[in-house]
């Protein structure tokens, strides 16, 4: 049974990642935790230290939250009524990164699935500040849906890599399992400028075709372009329905994805993006 975290703020955005999970694992037995996380917009170090009931504001927000739980759960049970699953909820007070890394450590969390914005709504951040923080310190596959993303099946999956990682079970399963769902094909995309491969390099791609022999996979290279560039070259040329990614701090994850603006990476993403925790 896979067990999926689904951070919700009970917003039209976070709706649709609820959706797209639903839709994603239609046909996979699995457990759902909705968690919903709240702290007072302007709060003082007594205030988090202590307990928020004693200020009256606990059991009122509490209150408020499961009513919602109540609404989003109908509304799950309207669009997409399935056997295979079963949901459980949370409302706690928390900051939201810090009650999913509890989470996922307590309830072995398989996939966390949320919703990205712009940060105060502003077009030109790429990820709002709360997805950023959860792919910097959450040690667990995030799968990441774009506000309005219309869900559609990862058929073409476009897995950019440098080969500098040592591939193996942790990072590989939670991308085969999915890839395994669905008739896909994964497009492994390697940015060079000019080298050849080296010895390191050639080992892991050896190593990251054999766990791509359960799958339909191809190769692809180019050079003497950037990252952001060569993805938004090939979505051109092929309907990408996933992007995924390996965070490795060594690699060229965090230079391309922890930019601020769209300007300065040279892309806007606009399709589903799972990102795999390197260690």
């Amino acid at each position: 049974m896979k067990k999926i975290l689904l951070p919700t703020d009970f917003s039209s955005n976070s709706w649709n990642a609820i959706s797209y999970a639903m839709q994603l694992f239609k046909d996979v037995t699995c457990k759902f935790y909705l968690l919903h996380t709240y702290t007072p917009m302007i709060y003082h170090t007594e205030f988090v230290l202590g307990n928020p009931t004693q200020y009256g504001l606990g059991d009122a927000v509490m209150e408020r939250a499961l009513k919602k739980f109540d609404q989003l759960k109908e509304r799950i049970d309207l669009n997409y009524n399935n056997p295979k699953h079963a949901i459980e909820v949370k409302a706690v007070f928390n900051t939201l990164v810090s009650e999913i890394k509890d989470m996922v450590k307590e309830k072995n969390i398989d996939y966390v699935v949320m919703g990205t914005k712009g940060a105060s709504g502003i077009e030109e951040i790429l990820f709002g500040s709360n997805t950023v923080h959860v792919f910097k310190n959450v040690k667990c596959p995030i799968l990441a849906i774009p506000e309005n993303y219309v869900f559609e099946s990862p058929q073409e999956v476009l897995f950019p890599t440098d080969y500098e990682i040592e591939f193996d079970d942790t990072h590989m399963k939670p991308i085969i399992d999915i890839l395994s769902l669905y008739e896909t094909r994964i497009n492994v995309l390697n940015v060079s400028y000019g080298y050849d491969l080296s010895e390191k390099q050639n080992i892991n791609k050896n190593k990251l075709e054999a766990y791509l022999n359960r799958v339909s996979y191809l190769f692809h290279s180019v050079s003497n372009q950037t990252v952001p560039q060569a993805i938004s070259d090939f979505q051109l040329k092929a309907h990408i329905n996933l992007l995924v990614m390996i965070n490795n701090k060594h690699s060229f994850f965090e230079n391309l994805f922890f930019k601020s603006t769209i300007n300065q990476i040279g892309f806007h993403l606009n399709i589903p993006f799972l990102v795999i925790p390197a260690q």
